[in-house]
């Protein structure tokens, strides 16, 4: 599979590099990172996503070259943090489609649960073994001899520290402290990359404010093991460009005692309904919450879209319903002693 890889980018000259529109850290961070590696190459790199780049993002150096116009002729795609339909609407709005599929294509992502899989690529390397997709891009440039300069190792560690929440989840694994050390050893500056995240993470007045308010509008149920909230259009399209509302409170949420899961609804004007969930260590059950709606990702990270006109309430209920019975069937699984290790 990776000689394919490696075969596809050396007889490509100008490659698209294609991110998901739920932007993060990961997916922009690898993005960023192969601009250095295959530009390294010799070859001409354009980044694509569907949707602007949130502003808390743009601690990444780079992010102003992301282009939500796709180019007009390009030789080799590389779709990035992303293997599923679901998170490409703007591409499929512009009914392009039909031109990312007449080209060599190349997956590179560590989902491997998701709804409607692409299908249309040369090669897929999608493993959840890794951190993030920034790591297997660090492990598969290693494996060919790419050169990893400063600042692609400074992007791949923002995809590591992103995925795994600063290092304090359980994707974490021993390869992903000894890719850390790697990073480091090439010039990437953690605490350097946290004081300008930090910085640019500053939230403005109104967006404190709008914290509150969502604070005070938190639900707990299940004995307070599982923290909700909903987010409607209007306060989605007022606030996403300056912060994420889920970002807001959603880790400050887990924080609250007895908190095992946290659960963000957005509801969207033209019925779509979306879920973001984040969990404590002592409860991955993300994953199986997200592959119920049809969505997917990690046992203590995952999300899932409901796209069908069914009513809020109606997903709401079921979603707090089957996520009860997932942390009552956690609760008969695991030993006592684990359950003991909770919010953390």
């Amino acid at each position: 599979m990776q000689e394919q890889i490696t075969q596809l980018v050396g007889q490509a000259q100008k490659i698209l590099v294609i991110q998901a529109d739920n932007p993060d850290a990961d997916s922009l961070g690898s993005s960023l990172a192969l601009e250095h590696i295959v530009g390294d190459l010799g070859k001409d790199v354009y980044m694509y996503c569907g949707v602007d780049m949130p502003t808390y993002l743009r601690y990444l150096t780079g992010w102003d070259r992301v282009r939500n116009e796709l180019p007009s002729t390009f030789d080799l795609s590389i779709i990035v943090d992303a293997s599923t339909y679901t998170l490409f609407e703007q591409i499929e709005k512009g009914g392009n489609w039909g031109a990312i599929r007449s080209k060599p294509a190349i997956i590179l992502d560590h989902h491997t649960v998701v709804e409607k899989p692409l299908d249309f690529a040369s090669v897929s390397l999608v493993d959840s073994a890794y951190a993030s997709t920034g790591e297997l891009i660090f492990e598969l440039a290693r494996t060919n001899g790419w050169r990893v300069s400063k600042d692609a190792a400074t992007h791949i560690m923002s995809t590591i520290l992103g995925d795994t929440q600063g290092l304090m989840n359980d994707q974490t694994t021993a390869r992903t402290y000894r890719a850390m050390a790697d990073l480091t050893d090439l010039g990437a500056n953690r605490p350097l990359l946290e004081e300008i995240r930090r910085e640019y993470s500053r939230m403005p007045e109104s967006i404190f404010r709008y914290k509150a308010e969502l604070i005070e509008r938190m639900e707990f149920s299940a004995g307070n093991r599982i923290a909700h909230v909903a987010i409607p259009q209007a306060e989605i399209n007022e606030h996403s460009p300056h912060y994420n509302p889920a970002v807001l409170v959603q880790f400050d949420s887990l924080q609250v005692e007895h908190v095992e899961i946290s659960i963000v609804f957005k509801i969207y004007d033209n019925g779509k309904i979306t879920g973001k969930l984040r969990c404590n260590y002592s409860a991955p059950i993300a994953a199986k919450l997200a592959e119920h709606f049809g969505g997917g990702g990690h046992p203590h990270s995952a999300g899932f879209k409901v796209t069908n006109g069914r009513p809020f309430n109606e997903v709401k209920s079921e979603c707090i319903e089957f996520a009860e019975q997932l942390l009552n069937n956690l609760e008969q699984e695991q030993p006592d002693e684990t359950l003991q290790h909770t919010n953390t």
